[in-house]
C-alpha cells in the first residue's frame, strides 16, 4: 500500500510504502504534551519506507524536546508536524502522524494510547531502531538531501 501524506500546505508531503498489505494500521496515541497539542498519533513498519519532499526547508527548522533524541517536523506555516526523525548510528529512522494521511481509509487505524513515561533513553532509542521505519529518504524539488 502506497500512503501518501503530509502536512496542511504541502511544504512536507511523504509517500509511505507499507508492505505487505495492511489489514488494519497500529496507530500510538502518545500522551505527552507536545503530542497531545499537536494530534500526534504515530504509526510505522520497520519493513516499510518513506520518502519525503521539503519544498522549503526554511520552514521545517525541527523541534526537540524531552531526550532531544527525536526531531518533530513541524511546518512553520501550517502547524502540523507529520513526521518524527532520529538519527541511529547514521541511519534516518522515522514514525508518521496517521492523521496526517490523505487517502487512507480512517476505518483501517487501531488508536491505543501509549506513554513512554519513564522509559530511559536506551530503551528509547533501542525500540525506535526496532520499531520505526528503518528506509527513509529526503528530497527538496531541488535537488535530493537524502538522509
Amino acid at each position: 500500500m502506497l500512503i501518501q501524506g503530509g502536512c496542511h500546505c504541502g511544504n512536507i508531503s511523504f509517500d509511505f510504502t507499507w508492505e505487505p498489505e495492511p489489514t488494519e494500521i497500529p496507530a500510538r496515541a502518545c500522551g505527552c504534551s507536545f503530542c497531545v497539542k499537536h494530534g500526534g498519533v504515530w504509526t510505522s513498519n520497520p519493513a516499510g519506507a518513506l520518502r519525503v519532499t521539503v519544498q522549503d526547508p526554511s520552514l521545517d527548522p525541527g523541534y526537540f524536546f524531552g531526550t532531544g533524541t527525536g526531531r518533530f517536523h513541524v511546518c512553520s506555516r501550517c502547524g502540523v508536524v507529520p513526521l518524527v526523525t532520529c538519527e541511529l548510528e547514521d541511519r534516518t529512522y522515522a514514525v508518521v502522524n496517521v492523521n496526517s494521511f490523505g487517502n487512507v481509509d480512517r476505518s483501517l487505524l487501531r488508536q491505543v494510547p501509549a506513554s513512554f513515561e519513564g522509559e530511559d533513553i536506551d530503551a528509547r532509542l533501542a525500540r525506535r531502531k526496532r520499531n520505526w521505519i528503518g528506509d527513509v529518504r529526503f528530497s527538496t524539488p531541488a535537488g535530493d538531501m537524502a538522509a
